[in-house]
């Protein structure tokens, strides 16, 4: 499976994301009004001030705060080079990301669990809005479905079935994918950046999910796993 892709021209990436402001009190009014017209479907019996935690997950009401990119290496054997973009001023962050994908050939492919639907999207919808250019290898516009470099590992694991979510850290428990016990999860990045102000805590964080992604890539391939010693983290 994937045989056809050169995975050292590929790209895996995480994205952190959370709410643009700390609390619903500080949103403008104005858009206290849409938070509640977009959300009032799937708040369910919470409130639009309750459910202003989750904001960061919606590109219009979120942000990014975090992208970690891996890329494979060759050597003796393949290895993984892993690197994080983080700053709590977004444009900033997606300006050096964009760079980054500017510097790669056009035909590189990004990969990242449920990318298609989250990840891709949300970089581009935020570097509209921050006024950063697109990189070629994000925009879709125009393109036909086979000239998109994107892969998705949980589309993949999807096989045609649309009503399959499977987490990666599922994937990761099936497949046997050791990886390092968090001391956060998704649901707490919001607090930890907010309340805590621990940005770079989130960042590694966002690096073990683009090692688990990579892992996951190279059992999809029926490859072994790359071993610890051969992953490189890049310093902050």
């Amino acid at each position: 499976m994937l045989e056809q892709y050169d995975l050292h021209n590929l790209m895996v990436l995480d994205i952190e994301t959370v709410p643009q402001y700390s609390s619903f009190a500080d949103v403008p009014d104005h858009f206290q009004k849409l938070w509640d017209l977009k959300t009032q479907y799937q708040r369910k019996e919470e409130t639009a001030e309750e459910f202003y935690e989750r904001a960061g997950i919606w590109a219009e009401f979120g942000k990014i705060i975090c992208i970690s990119v891996g890329i494979f290496i060759n050597g003796r054997n393949t290895g993984l080079r892993v690197k994080s973009f983080f700053s709590h001023d977004e444009k900033e962050l997606l300006e050096k990301f964009a760079a980054l994908l500017v510097s790669q050939p056009p035909s590189l492919i990004l990969c990242a669990h449920n990318g298609k639907e989250f990840d891709f999207p949300y970089i581009c919808r935020r570097m509209l809005i921050n006024g950063v250019k697109i990189p070629s290898q994000l925009e879709i516009s125009g393109k036909k479905p086979w000239e998109i470099n994107h892969l998705d590992t949980m589309e993949l694991w999807k096989f045609g079935d649309y009503k399959n979510y499977t987490s990666l850290a599922l994937l990761t428990a099936i497949f046997n994918i050791p990886t390092p016990k968090d001391d956060i999860d998704g649901s707490m990045v919001g607090r930890v950046y907010w309340v805590e102000n621990q940005l770079e805590r989130i960042a590694t964080y966002c690096q073990k999910d683009v090692v688990a992604t990579a892992q996951l890539l190279r059992r999809y391939r029926g490859e072994e796993l790359i071993p610890d010693e051969s992953i490189t983290l890049v310093g902050f």
